[in-house]
């Protein structure tokens, strides 16, 4: 078998509420699992806190949708022009990132979503960004809007946290980390879980094609290797 038939044998897992480890954040974990059409959730916090992956879990599930800054124009400007929206949730992702045309969409959603909260086509808004409402760097009336319903901030996991996480993400590929490894990572590696789960994805696809159990000599070699410099933490 190739090497690369070997790479693709596991693919990562998708983003779910189930392995998402929510540490100080039940409370919005929560909020989500309930959230209703017509009702609205903002998420914002830190790199790492987990707020694309939340939103990738509920957005890519049936009869939603999960919009990312890079195709925001378009399915933003395709919603507010359409008769009736069919979603009952619509997911939001990035917003700091959005530019002026973007905003404005956004912006006539928010207006969707309050104006259809009570009817039948009532849609559920769960928007995202990296830091609170009113300090986002976007038009005044979309950044209150952004306040509208429900707020949190998430908070990153704690190293005990991270280890369960990791564990976690190991076991879903079927992988076993020895505290040794768990260890050595939380030590030397990036805080960032979604670079720590990229990390994991990655150094099983390099104990496959290498047919050796993952150790902490194998972790040294994987880092070393430069097919890894691209994750290493900066």
């Amino acid at each position: 078998m190739t090497q690369q038939l070997i790479l693709n044998l596991l693919p990562a897992p998708v983003p779910t509420l189930d392995n998402y480890v929510p540490g100080k954040n039940q409370a919005a974990i929560a909020a989500l699992q309930s959230c209703e059409p017509g009702r609205a959730v903002y998420l914002w916090g830190p790199p790492g806190a987990g707020r694309s992956h939340l939103l990738q879990a509920l957005g890519f599930a049936d009869h939603a949708l999960y919009i990312h800054h890079n195709n925001a124009n378009r399915l933003l400007q395709t919603l507010v022009e359409a008769d009736v929206i069919d979603y009952r949730r619509i997911a939001v992702d990035g917003v700091e990132r959005y530019d002026d045309e973007a905003q404005a969409a956004l912006f006539a959603l928010y207006n969707r979503w309050r104006e259809s909260a009570s009817s039948m086509h009532a849609f559920a808004l769960l928007v995202a960004g990296d830091r609170a409402p009113m300090h986002m760097p976007v038009r005044e009336d979309l950044r209150t809007r952004l306040g509208w319903d429900l707020v949190f901030r998430l908070e990153l996991l704690s190293d005990d946290e991270r280890g369960q996480a990791l564990q976690t993400r190991a076991s879903e590929r079927g992988l076993h980390l020895s505290p040794e490894v768990i260890n050595w990572i939380l030590t030397h590696y990036a805080r960032d879980m979604n670079r720590l789960s990229q990390l994991i994805d990655a150094l099983d696809h390099y104990s496959l094609a290498r047919q050796r159990a993952i150790t902490l000599p194998l972790l040294r070699e994987f880092l070393a290797h430069e097919d890894a410099t691209a994750l290493a933490a900066p």
